[in-house]
């Protein structure tokens, strides 16, 4: 990792891959975001609700991502740096609070506390480095990225029904879109991958910790719904199957890919390129699919032998599916594996939408675990026989 220019009081050193207890308090927030699209979601399963869900999740994901990204630049240790992050959670707290009501009462209030978040991270950065540097002028295109969707957030918060919508859609587009476009400004031109020294180990390290606290809240919801059901035979089966659908989905991640991608992006020459592929899109379907399966699990537990609607079907299967996607084209793009096992559940998963018209909920979420852990089982066995036999 090159310097990327700036007041060596607020950098990180080039070789400082550790994640500091304020990014973790800072993680802290997001426990309540991932936890409020969880209940906004559950209460909104039907295409324009599925539709407003995945507009905030990117917005909650881009006020996180480019925080990790900002951290791994500058050290959190230091005051200023530690302050910045401090007020940064803050208002994510102010924007997590709102999400449940953001198409309702609280749209402005969300709208207002996002756009402070995105605008006034990027003017700090833009003070804190070094007028000449890349990353410099960087952060200027990004600011005026940032600034040309902030008028259709705050727009959307003072409108209301499909117009907020629409407006919010086209907001979190130009969002999403900034860094696949290289940030490009006229006459300023686009920024290159290779212009983004990263730490890759810390950013890789960022983001299994974010999919740990999606994986966390699935297994808070799930305790907390079976608490307050009456206990049978049904619901404690129901509990099984999503404690252990969760268990498996963090087997896939984390029993060999996560750390094999860290070293993978560690020594890549291009970090940055891997960064912006791999851990800054590539995870969004891993996250919106945790969040997913933990709706589906919430609507098997109250209603473990009731009948599968379609929104109980398109839960239990389409969680699990949206993670394994985004797990194959993570392996794919960090380390150029082309996983047989993981598309095989995904055609599987995807095979059992039909079957689930005559399943109950309960039969239907066994049959997704038992998928999503064969699929953990069998690649675990594959990178034994590898490393038994490297030949």
């Amino acid at each position: 990792m090159t310097s990327p220019g700036g007041r060596p009081d607020v950098l990180r050193g080039p070789e400082d891959a550790r994640v500091t207890t304020i990014e973790l308090f800072f993680d802290v927030v997001y426990v309540l975001a991932v936890t409020q699209l969880t209940e906004l979601l559950l209460h909104r399963l039907h295409p324009a609700g599925v539709a407003d869900a995945a507009v905030l999740l990117l917005a909650v994901w881009w006020a996180w991502v480019d925080t990790a990204w900002i951290t791994n630049w500058f050290d959190p240790d230091q005051p200023r740096v530690r302050v910045l992050l401090i007020g940064l959670m803050g208002i994510s707290l102010v924007m997590s609070s709102a999400l449940p009501e953001a198409y309702g009462d609280r749209g402005l209030w969300f709208a207002v506390a996002y756009v402070a978040l995105s605008v006034g991270r990027s003017l700090f950065v833009a003070s804190a480095l070094a007028r000449r540097s890349n990353l410099h002028r960087n952060f200027q295109r990004l600011l005026v990225w940032r600034t040309v969707s902030a008028p259709l957030w705050l727009a959307g918060g003072f409108a209301s029904g499909p117009l907020r919508l629409g407006l919010w859609v086209a907001a979190v587009a130009i969002d999403s879109a900034a860094a696949a476009c290289g940030f490009y400004v006229p006459g300023w031109g686009r920024s290159r991958p290779a212009e983004w020294a990263i730490n890759g180990a810390h950013l890789a390290e960022r983001a299994r910790l974010f999919v740990i606290i999606a994986l966390g809240e699935s297994i808070l919801v799930t305790g907390t719904v079976f608490g307050a059901l009456r206990h049978d035979w049904a619901t404690l089966a129901a509990l099984a199957s999503a404690f252990l659908g969760s268990v498996a989905l963090w087997w896939i991640y984390f029993d060999h890919s996560a750390e094999a991608a860290r070293q993978a992006i560690a020594v890549a020459e291009e970090p940055g390129r891997l960064g912006r592929s791999g851990y800054t899109y590539l995870h969004i379907p891993m996250v919106a699919g945790v969040i997913v399966t933990a709706v589906g699990d919430d609507r098997t537990l109250h209603h473990p032998t009731g009948e599968s609607d379609p929104a109980v079907i398109g839960s239990v299967l389409g969680g699990p599916v949206l993670f394994l996607a985004g797990f194959l084209l993570f392996k794919s793009a960090i380390l150029g594996v082309r996983s047989r096992t993981h598309l095989t559940a995904v055609i599987v998963l995807v095979a059992l939408g039909p079957l689930g018209l005559v399943l109950n909920p309960l039969a239907l979420s066994a049959l997704s675990t038992a998928v999503v852990a064969t699929a953990a089982a069998r690649s675990t066995l594959l990178v034994a026989r590898t490393v038994r036999h490297p030949g």
